[in-house]
């Protein structure tokens, strides 16, 4: 595991790391709003094709993975402190939201939680299950929120259903709408590989899960003008799919 930057309270949860959680499964993002998508070129179908598949899943998602934060220390960990580093009641963007657990919890430590998904089924059972937090349709690629609008922004595991040519315009978006003085916490899975699934939690899908690079990642960032202060990769826990996970803590250039 590395770790640098000037979060202190990071350095003490590499005890967590040890402990078991649950399997990370992740929806992106994609609705069109008037920013960026516009000029991006790509081809909607993989799109559709995430979006179906979420749609499909979207109930069994929930009854599957609602609690997994329970059973992920370290993720628990870096959300409680970005809501101590935002402040309360904050404006937070889970992106890629998927039901909205995350955004949940992000409500309950006192912000005013926004979670933004793909899948407009994610969205109405977010709606339904979690109703202090505020959920939006949107793509990563044009999210549908203002200049500046957010103190912070997690998306965890939400870039790993784009291709890598799509990178910069997402974090391009995420830099945007969050405030010179907001915080990314961006997640996905450590690698250079991508895994097909045709069959998931009953249903049949149409999803390709993209690892990337963190150094690439890194870099990438950089080009959207966000100055990475906290790096960490850790090893998969007992109960989860055998990848590496990666976690970068980011801030707007100055």
């Amino acid at each position: 595991m590395s770790i640098r930057g000037r979060f202190p309270r990071i350095c003490c949860l590499s005890s967590l790391l040890a402990l078991p959680s649950l399997p990370v499964a992740c929806a992106s993002v994609s609705r069109r709003s008037d920013h960026s998508a516009a000029s991006h070129n790509k081809s909607p179908t993989a799109h559709e094709a995430v979006r179906r598949s979420y749609d499909a899943v979207a109930a069994d998602y929930l009854a599957t993975f609602a609690d997994e934060l329970t059973r992920k220390p370290l993720d628990r960990a870096l959300l409680r402190m970005l809501a101590e580093e935002t402040g309360p009641d904050a404006p937070v963007a889970d992106v890629g939201c998927g039901p909205g657990h995350v955004a949940a919890f992000l409500a309950s430590l006192g912000t005013k939680a926004v979670g933004i998904d793909l899948s407009e089924q994610m969205i109405q059972i977010g709606r339904r299950s979690f109703p202090a937090a505020e959920f939006r349709s949107g793509d990563l690629l044009s999210l549908p929120a203002d200049e500046g609008e957010f103190a912070a922004v997690v998306a965890f595991y939400s870039i790993i259903h784009l291709e890598p040519d799509e990178l910069p315009v997402a974090f391009g978006e995420l830099r945007r709408i969050l405030r010179p003085s907001g915080i990314l916490l961006l997640s996905f899975h450590a690698g250079d590989e991508a895994r097909q699934r045709h069959e998931w939690l009953g249903h049949e899908v149409d999803l390709t899960f993209r690892f990337f690079e963190p150094t690439r990642v890194v870099e990438l960032l950089e080009q959207a003008e966000f100055e990475v202060e906290v790096s960490l990769v850790r090893r998969h826990y007992p109960q989860e799919v055998e990848t590496r996970r990666a976690y970068l803590l980011a801030r707007p250039a100055r």
